[in-house]
């Protein structure tokens, strides 16, 4: 299999990784989170601008770190979709002019994908077909994975990402930016029965509901509204309490669909991925409820469960394996469905 530079700058990560397949010969990762802390969430031009100053420092780190040299490594990757249009631009730019530099062949690859190659990084039996459950800041799918590039989205959010919920609920909670790591430690110490949350149900014309889409600005309005109850009521708002029962709602919701999903289409490995693959509640739900289904669950390691360059190395070293490679003219998406991955190859 080819050995890979991949850099991954779609938001407020600044990540540089060297992989060959499923080995991770280096993997730097520069996270911005105190840079955005002050504003409450990631400000895109700020996010840009640190790119520009880590990035180059990165590569020379993961060099160094893989006891590689440039005649070693076959191929150079960057996230190109979806994203932050800047910061994006960032790290293609930086990968294309060392594909140039160095005469190697060049991948854009899709940050989606990149998710679901984390598990491959610790899971060496793990392989197609699957279900990938994909929760992150900006995504929450439902994703069937059929062979490298060949995607389909089962089910999604019709609204906030579940990450997205977690970052607004803290947001309101006062527990500062970002909220899913905040919400997970005051969880638990709190009663997660405490108050009974609505779990974001999509309707279907024909009536009952959809068995795999959700919602969740429900159930951060849902949360705003018993804050301001309890205010209201002159009582003290029960934060662990709070954040438990919301956590608690996520998981069940998502344990639920993904459970479905995977028993409808047959399919006995759910891989988790994304950051909020990191929270200890849907862990502990999902992987009880797979149980039940003799159902096998997989999670990334927590440090491939954020944004990183080594799934995307993975995914490049995968695509390159088979001949796929990007034109140097490919540009950046701030949205790109997954179901058009093969189009950010020549084909």
């Amino acid at each position: 299999m080819p050995t890979v530079l991949a850099i991954e700058t779609s938001c407020d990560e600044t990540a540089v990784a060297i992989v060959n397949n499923r080995q991770v010969y280096s993997s730097i990762i520069a996270s911005q989170i105190p840079v955005h802390q002050q504003y409450g969430g990631v400000v895109p031009e700020v996010a840009s601008r640190q790119h520009l100053e880590t990035l180059n420092q990165e590569i020379a780190q993961a060099m160094e770190q893989s006891h590689k040299d440039w005649g070693q490594i076959d191929g150079i990757a960057a996230t190109c979709a979806p994203g932050l249009v800047g910061a994006l631009l960032v790290g293609l730019t930086a990968a294309k002019t060392l594909a140039m530099v160095h005469k190697k062949p060049f991948l854009g690859v899709h940050h989606l994908e990149g998710h679901i190659y984390a598990t491959y990084l610790s899971e060496s039996t793990l392989d197609p077909p699957f279900l990938s459950l994909l929760v992150s800041g900006g995504h929450t799918s439902l994703i069937y994975v059929k062979d490298c590039g060949n995607y389909e989205t089962l089910g999604e959010t019709r609204d906030d990402a579940a990450g997205e919920a977690f970052d607004k609920v803290a947001r309101l909670l006062k527990l500062g930016y970002p909220g899913g790591p905040v919400i997970d430690k005051l969880a638990q110490t709190g009663n997660p029965q405490a108050f009974a949350l609505p779990e974001g149900k999509i309707s279907l014309p024909g009536g009952g509901y959809h068995p795999y889409d959700g919602s969740f600005s429900g159930l951060k309005t849902a949360v705003l509204r018993l804050v301001q109850q309890l205010e209201k009521e002159g009582r003290e708002v029960p934060l662990a309490d709070v954040a438990a029962s919301f956590q608690e709602t996520i998981a069940r919701s998502l344990t639920k669909r993904a459970i479905a999903c995977a028993r409808d289409y047959g399919l006995n490995t759910i891989a988790v991925g994304g950051g909020v693959a990191a929270n200890s509640g849907l862990r502990k739900f999902l992987q009880a409820a797979a149980a039940e289904h003799n159902l096998r669950v997989l999670f990334p390691p927590l440090k491939y469960c954020t944004d990183n360059a080594a799934m995307i190395g993975c995914a490049a070293s995968d695509h390159l394996s088979r001949d796929h490679t990007s034109a140097l003219t490919l540009g950046v998406h701030s949205r790109l469905p997954l179901s058009q991955v093969m189009n950010l190859y020549e084909h």
